[in-house]
């Protein structure tokens, strides 16, 4: 792996993850960097699918049916947002790995 790539690898990593990341000394070492974020998206997904599961029942009693349905389609278009997020993450810790 070069440096250069490493690098630039690291900014990229960085704008997907938590803004904490930033600070830790995590982002010295692109790899690890790349493990976390791969965990940390993938308890997001399933915080979303959790979301989108139970919106009816949670806000039924607050919300109209058209308004739940509208969170929900949010909620799926986040999750197929993150699910790209990750499989991109995934592809850079294996370039990262080689």
């Amino acid at each position: 792996m070069s440096e250069d790539f490493a690098g630039k690898v690291t900014n990229w990593l960085l704008d997907r993850g938590p803004a904490d990341l930033r600070l830790s000394p995590i982002r010295h070492y692109p790899v690890a960097l790349a493990r976390v974020i791969s965990h940390v998206l993938e308890g997001q997904l399933e915080g979303t699918r959790r979301a989108y599961a139970n919106a009816r029942v949670e806000l039924g009693e607050h919300m109209q049916p058209v308004e739940v349905a509208t969170v929900q389609t949010a909620l799926e278009a986040e999750g197929a947002r993150l699910l790209t997020v990750l499989r991109e993450v995934a592809l850079v810790e294996e370039a990262l790995q080689r």
